[in-house]
């Protein structure tokens, strides 16, 4: 039962008023009262907008339904159905060309191309692995994964496996970071000579290929480092002839560290499961750590007690002398959540208040910290707050979201803009008008990105009535998601993002096929990204590998003259078109789709655990969150909606896959099997996501998830 406290007539969760008035106000020169007295007026203000665009959306797909129901069985017409959406506002007219105007954003989100982490905020633990993931060893990703074949013999080190780790790494560098003449598989020694590094081969004192490289160092004895720079990311060679592995190596070279993650999201949104001020209080106190830079976690692992913290920075000596300091975290970005969902953590006049608008006053308020930082670590160094705002259709949501942070601007006494935003073209209104989505956030825009998961949800939402999609596996090379992806990046460059923001790409989501990644992830940078979601650090140390490879900026370069994407493509959806399945490419389909929701939901609802590596029908780890959920459910009730499955084929699957959850999660000591009784609160989760999945808002799974969450933790 939360206890309130009055607050300028508000209720506030006393929990809540207690972190913001005695742990985040303090220092920051606010007074209680001034805060909240400014944020009941902004909620006075903008709760009923906010009711309005919510509205806006329920009567915009109720439109897309009617006229979709009038013309069933009818071939498609695209103009006619462009036209339509014109005609009720879905789809907007351009306006004249323009480009963004941010000002004071990181180099690591504006002129740096590398890999992007996105974590729970809600586990500490996470959210610092997170934070300290911007170094990360090449050896280790390499040694301890599928990136190369076979696995580590024996116990302990196994120098075989050490020597392809060490081999692989050779290549890497001859690419990147060429020697003048020969291999760095034969070099001898690293030695600086005067203001430069210089190798030893075959007897010969040999220069880079680019003696410009050379960045800084950090020497010891016969210990050193030296750090050299490609494509603006940084390799760090550590020589320890002391050291196992180094002393096997003819230069001693022990490891060569990459930098890897130069930004990681820090996810209050689709990772956590956070239904109530309990929960709510636990992200923004976590999200206060990492700003004030006295995180910490203490846990066990291996049978040892640990306790993690956010790394310093890399001091060096520059090649010419005097400090070089390399930044030893990634920039942090907090994704608050859209605009549907409401908290019990503030109420008005009794009722619950919009959970955005609070994520945007107690993340972008516990950000003020680092702003105030002059020296040492700080997350931003200049003087920004990096919001990643998600869920939002169309520009005038997007305008919406941008009053709202200037309203928690005034409250907080910050400058304009001070807070960046990133809106995520997660939804197909925004892919529709992204260019004028853009428009409404010119001068706060520091990121877009695409996400096929949360984008094929909503795809299938808008177009529910439309017919039978095609299977899911299919979706990821129909016309429809190709245009989407190659006009996410269209707009960006269109409206002057290269330069001063980043354009994304969405989440490798399986964290044990590293060698797959290698072969598949490049692709991002090569269409145009600057970043692209990784799920862990090891898979942002092997991916970092692609930005060497690639020069993202000339890539984006080239394609600033290419046609633009259609957006007839983009608004045909992917049905089926009378094109008949088999019995068992159903059957696949409906257990694929039953099983991953079930593993999913079982842990959201009963445990708490909003992202989770999730072992799949074949017992592969997936790496799972709402947007995966989305898809599933929808699919789901599509098929179900038009009859390519009944209720009682859905029940059975459920039935039989949740038999197979159990058993996959039989080592789990915090497990609720759900057979076979199927009368617990998750299985009734995943039913209604199914079976009501049609009449959910956009689809969403929020509305469910959080009411059955709540439900589980009052028992």
């Amino acid at each position: 039962m939360t206890t309130y406290v009055a607050r300028a007539g508000l209720d506030v969760a006393a929990e809540l008023a207690d972190l913001m008035e005695n742990e985040v106000f303090p220092g920051l020169g606010l007074e209680a009262d001034v805060v909240w007295s400014g944020y009941a007026a902004m909620l006075a203000d903008m709760v009923p907008e906010n009711r309005r665009l919510l509205a806006v959306r329920a009567e915009m797909q109720s439109k897309i339904d009617a006229y979709l129901l009038e013309r069933k069985g009818q071939p498609w017409e695209a103009a006619e159905y462009e036209a339509f959406l014109r005609d009720i506002g879905y789809l907007l007219d351009e306006g004249e060309a323009f480009e963004i105007d941010t000002g004071n954003v990181d180099p690591e989100i504006a002129t740096i191309a590398g890999p992007q982490l996105v974590v729970p905020v809600m586990n500490a633990r996470f959210a610092l692995n997170a934070a300290n993931a911007r170094w990360g060893s090449l050896y280790d990703a390499l040694y301890g994964t599928d990136a190369l074949p076979g696995v580590p013999e024996g116990k302990g080190y196994d120098p075989k496996r050490g020597a392809q780790a060490v081999a692989w790494s050779a290549d890497f560098l001859d690419k990147s970071v060429p020697l003048a003449k020969g291999s760095h598989a034969d070099v001898t020694a690293y030695r600086r000579d005067g203001a430069a590094l210089v190798a030893e081969v075959a007897g010969e004192t040999v220069g880079f290929a680019d003696a410009g490289a050379f960045v800084g160092y950090s020497e010891e004895g016969d210990k050193a480092s030296y750090v050299l720079v490609n494509n603006g990311m940084h390799i760090e060679l550590l020589i320890d002839p002391g050291h196992p592995v180094g002393a096997a190596h003819a230069a001693g070279l022990r490891d060569v560290v990459l930098e890897s993650a130069l930004t990681a999201i820090q996810d209050c949104e689709d990772s956590v499961a956070a239904v109530d001020a309990e929960d709510k209080v636990t992200i923004y106190r976590n999200w206060l750590g990492l700003m004030k830079g006295d995180l910490s976690e203490t846990f066990t692992k291996g049978g040892q007690e640990m306790t993690r913290s956010l790394n310093g920075d890399k001091i060096l000596v520059g090649p010419e002398g005097g400090e070089v300091v390399l930044p030893g975290r990634a920039v942090l970005l907090v994704r608050n959540v859209g605009h549907l969902m409401t908290t019990d953590a503030v109420k008005l006049n009794g009722e619950e208040t919009p959970e955005g608008m609070l994520d945007a006053l107690c993340t972008v308020a516990c950000a003020m910290h680092d702003l105030q930082k002059t020296e040492g670590p700080r997350n931003s160094r200049a003087g920004s707050v990096y919001i990643v705002k998600p869920k939002m259709h169309g520009p005038e949501e997007v305008a919406f979201a941008n009053t709202m942070y200037g309203r928690v601007e005034e409250i907080l006494g910050l400058a304009a803009n001070t807070v960046k935003l990133g809106v995520m073209d997660e939804e197909r209104r925004t892919s529709a008008n992204l260019r004028e989505c853009i428009r409404q956030v010119k001068e706060r825009l520091v990121f877009i990105n695409t996400g096929f998961l949360d984008r094929t949800g909503d795809e299938i939402h808008t177009s529910m009535h439309a017919g039978a999609f095609i299977p899911k596996d299919e979706m990821k090379t129909a016309l429809w998601l190709i245009t989407y992806e190659n006009g996410n990046v269209d707009a960006g460059l269109a409206t002057g993002m290269q330069g001063q923001g980043q354009i994304g790409k969405g989440m490798w989501a399986k964290p044990d096929m590293m060698d797959e990644m290698l072969g598949a992830k490049i692709g991002h940078p090569k269409s145009g990204a600057n970043t692209a979601w990784v799920p862990s650090p090891t898979a942002a140390t092997l991916h970092a590998t692609h930005y060497h490879q690639v020069d993202v900026f000339a890539v984006q370069d080239d394609m600033k003259s290419r046609e633009a994407a259609s957006l007839t493509d983009l608004l045909t959806p992917p049905l089926l078109a009378g094109r008949n399945l088999t019995d068992e490419e159903v059957r696949r389909d409906l257990d694929n789709n039953c099983q991953g929701i079930l593993g999913y939901v079982v842990r959201w609802v009963d445990q708490g655990v909003g992202c989770s590596k999730v072992p799949d029908i074949n017992d592969v780890g997936l790496m799972e969150d709402r947007a995966t959920l989305r898809i599933s459910s929808q699919y789901l009730a599509n098929w179900l909606l038009h009859g390519l499955v009944t209720e009682e084929q859905v029940m059975d699957s459920l039935k039989r896959m949740a038999l197979e959850v159990d058993r996959q999660n039989v080592g789990d000591t915090a497990y609720r099997p759900m057979a076979p009784g199927y009368d617990g609160v998750a299985f009734a989760a995943a039913c209604d996501l199914i079976f009501k999945g049609v009449e959910q808002p956009s689809g969403y799974t929020e509305p469910v998830l959080h009411a059955r969450r709540r439900e589980a933790k009052a028992q």
